[in-house]
């Protein structure tokens, strides 16, 4: 009988465990989420105090040349390549910023520190960032607004009070609720997915998958999430990812999402390869080049992104602003040369815009 009492009380705790650990899922950040409403209702935008950090005692630089330097999340990608041209052709506008770009070669934060550190001992005027964790840069940014250098963040933010403003792309939740509404479109409101990520502590992609998954228990709650998985911005460990889950859960997965412009084309190449367009949907976020073959062959329907070119524009205009002190807590706006004005939102930050649907329409109008 004893024997049998502790055969039932492994199997419940076996069945409670096994049910948590399905509940369960990664690479989303705790913060409050936000979901928008089902029916495309527009949000209503909050007033916010600005929640940025200052520099101390820093020159007067308005109108005068400034030495930045732009450190992205790593160098030799696409998307990155295409925010470090944005930054230049605006310095080259403006004809008062000497910009260079110089970020690690892997998105590894440790070396992405290491390099801003360098940089405020070498001197520059200001800094331009996307961070690989919003935690874990903040002390070598809140050292630069010591030293009384401009700090603007774009495209993945730091803790607010560690740099002055954040250029962010497009709005967390409306990312969740177009990448949910794709995929469901695509896989129908009962279909199961998983995810390829960078890591769970990259702060733009975790926001977007946190504000996901709050869109999808509100809107189509039947979907399943299966998996997140990490893949460190690489295109190998992304494609074996895909491939990996396309093998694991067989019939079960009926699409991946991207959500970096590495994971996303692996991610397509890993289905084409497996012979499943059509029967698994990736939906993501990506540059338009690396997609073309994918959306041109019919395997990917449409591919959602900002113009990466004018989120380093963006950035470098606002930065900009700030040395020039036109771009003071409490705007409401800024000007962003041919961008024109941009939005303050959430406080200290400035909105791009609504992202570009890509599709077999209108992918080969860009080329970046």
């Amino acid at each position: 009988m004893r024997n049998v009492v502790l055969s039932a009380l492994l199997a419940l705790s076996f069945s409670t465990s096994l049910s948590n650990a399905q509940s369960v899922w990664t690479g989303g950040d705790d913060l409050p989420t936000n979901p928008l409403a089902c029916d495309a209702t527009p949000a209503t935008a909050a007033a916010k105090p600005y929640d940025g950090g200052q520099p101390t005692n820093a020159p007067d630089r308005k109108g005068k040349t400034i030495k930045v330097v732009d450190v992205p999340k790593l160098v030799g990608i696409g998307y990155f390549n295409a925010t470090s041209k944005g930054i230049a052709d605006a310095a080259k506008e403006m004809g008062s910023m000497d910009a260079k770009t110089d970020g690690p070669s892997k998105a590894n934060i440790d070396d992405q520190i290491t390099l801003i550190d360098n940089y405020i001992t070498s001197g520059v005027d200001g800094i331009l960032f996307a961070a690989n964790d919003p935690v874990a840069i903040a002390p070598v940014l809140k050292k630069a607004l010591g030293a009384g250098i401009n700090v603007v963040g774009y495209d993945a933010n730091s803790s607010p009070d560690a740099r002055q403003w954040f250029v962010n792309q497009a709005e967390f939740n409306g990312i969740a609720k177009a990448m949910v509404d794709s995929m469901a479109a695509e896989i129908g409101d009962e279909g199961a997915f998983a995810i390829v990520t960078s890591t769970f502590t990259t702060p733009n992609q975790a926001r977007w998958i946190a504000e996901m998954a709050a869109y999808q228990t509100k809107c189509h709650p039947k979907m399943k999430w299966l998996e997140t998985v990490e893949a460190q911005e690489d295109n190998i460990l992304s494609f074996n990812q895909s491939n990996t889950l396309i093998n694991k859960y067989g019939d079960e997965l009926k699409g991946i999402f991207g959500m970096t412009s590495v994971a996303t084309p692996a991610a397509a190449d890993a289905v084409t390869q497996a012979k499943k367009c059509g029967s698994v949907a990736v939906v993501g976020l990506a540059t338009p080049n690396a997609m073309k073959p994918y959306v041109g062959a019919g395997c990917v329907k449409s591919v959602v992104l900002w113009n990466p070119v004018d989120l380093g524009y963006a950035a470098a205009y606002v930065l900009r602003a700030v040395a020039d002190g036109t771009l003071a807590p409490g705007a409401t706006s800024v000007k962003a040369g041919k961008l024109g004005d941009l939005s303050v939102i959430n406080g200290s930050e400035i909105l791009l815009g609504a992202p570009t649907v890509f599709n077999k329409d209108n992918i080969g109008n860009f080329d970046f």
